[in-house]
């Protein structure tokens, strides 16, 4: 029995020791972690980019927009945005209505994205966020010469420069994927809701600049060449 009883206490003694021993580490590895972890800083730059999507529209199709934007990076996981535009129509319609649409003008939005990878600190993102979005713009319709079928009356008409605005929201989902040293290369699916508008006298205007062909919500689109600085 006393025999028993003191390699209980030895061991006693040896499990002590060993957690003595031990915690010192286990709080260097603790800190060790902790200053990884900090030695990312929270701001780690900023990034302009510029949309091929809506340039090639613009060549291609009536319509289209000239967009760049200024984005901060926090932490390689939030990323603050500001994106400026121009967009631009000068559409008609069928050969039957002759109705002529013309519209240009800036837009703005401002938002935040969210890298939602584990592994934030590679370069790639895969993130999602939301935008909110304002244009003022003017708009001119007018219908070439066209006499009622009947009574040959000329059923030509004109509005210029009528004063419209818009405000929509839109969820972003995307990705950004690093190339070569600072140049990235991403794109985003969007989905907008027109929150509110003002469209004068016309009803619904066939195009709102920065935000597409006009409903009440749309799909968008975007290609984007990103450099870091």
């Amino acid at each position: 029995m006393i025999r028993q009883s003191n390699i209980s206490a030895y061991a006693s003694r040896l499990v002590v020791s060993l957690l003595l021993l031990l915690a010192p580490s286990a709080l260097q590895a603790q800190r060790f972690l902790q200053l990884e972890r900090d030695s990312v800083p929270m701001f780690r730059g900023f990034a302009v980019s510029v949309d091929l999507v809506g340039a090639a529209m613009m060549h291609l199709s009536d319509y289209g927009q000239y967009e760049g934007a200024l984005r901060l990076n926090l932490h390689d996981q939030y990323f603050p945005i500001v994106e400026v535009g121009y967009g631009k129509a000068d559409h008609e319609e069928d050969i039957i209505t002759g109705i002529e649409y013309k519209t240009s003008a800036p837009y703005f939005r401002v938002g935040a994205d969210v890298n939602i990878l584990k592994k934030k600190h590679t370069g790639n993102r895969l993130f999602v966020g939301l935008r909110y979005a304002f244009t003022s713009y003017k708009v001119d319709i007018s219908r070439r010469t066209f006499p009622d079928p009947v009574w040959q009356w000329d059923t030509s008409f004109g509005v210029q420069g009528e004063k419209c605005s818009q405000h929509w929201a839109e969820i972003v989902f995307g990705i950004d994927a690093k190339i070569a040293g600072p140049l990235h290369l991403g794109w985003s699916a969007r989905y907008k809701m027109r929150v509110s508008h003002d469209e004068g006298t016309l009803g619904n205007v066939w195009y709102v600049p920065g935000y597409g062909t006009q409903d009440s919500s749309v799909l968008g689109a975007t290609f984007n060449v990103i450099v870091d600085i």
